[in-house]
C-alpha cells in the first residue's frame, strides 16, 4: 500500500503560481508511474500530468501544456506539480496518484492509489 499526501495548495491570484507536493508513505514510489489529476466544482475528475518511474517521460494535459510542469524526487518519495500562469479555470481540488503507466494515466486507467487532494483556488 501506498499513501499519498498533498499539499501546497491555497488561494493565488491569476497568473501567479504554486508548487504543489505529493509525499509517499508506506512504500517507494520509485516503482510507479505519479500522476496529478484534477476535479473542479460541478465538473468530473480530469488528468492534469503523469511522470514515469525514472522522471525521463512527462505528459500534460493540452489545458496546462507550457505552464504546469511535473517532477520526481524518488529519494525523497515525492512528487511535485509547478503550476505558472495560474487561470481562473486551473481551480480544482488536485489530487495525487500513483499506477503503473504514466501513458495510461492520461486516459484515467492504471491508478491504484489516490491521495485526498489539496484545494487550489484561483482569484481575479
Amino acid at each position: 500500500q501506498v499513501q499519498l499526501v498533498e499539499s501546497g495548495g491555497g488561494l493565488v491570484q491569476a497568473g501567479g503560481s504554486l508548487r504543489l507536493s505529493c509525499a509517499a508513505s508506506g512504500r517507494t514510489i520509485g516503482v510507479y508511474a505519479m500522476g496529478w489529476f484534477r476535479q473542479a466544482p460541478g465538473k468530473e475528475r480530469e488528468f492534469v500530468s503523469s511522470i514515469n518511474w525514472s522522471g525521463s517521460s512527462t505528459y500534460y494535459a493540452d489545458s496546462v501544456k507550457g505552464r504546469f510542469t511535473i517532477s520526481r524526487d524518488n529519494a525523497k518519495n515525492t512528487v511535485y506539480l509547478q503550476m505558472n500562469s495560474l487561470k481562473l479555470e486551473d481551480t480544482a481540488v488536485y489530487y495525487c496518484a500513483a499506477g503503473g503507466s504514466a501513458v495510461d494515466m492520461r486516459s484515467n486507467y492504471g491508478t491504484s492509489f489516490w491521495g485526498k487532494g489539496t484545494l487550489v483556488t484561483v482569484s481575479l
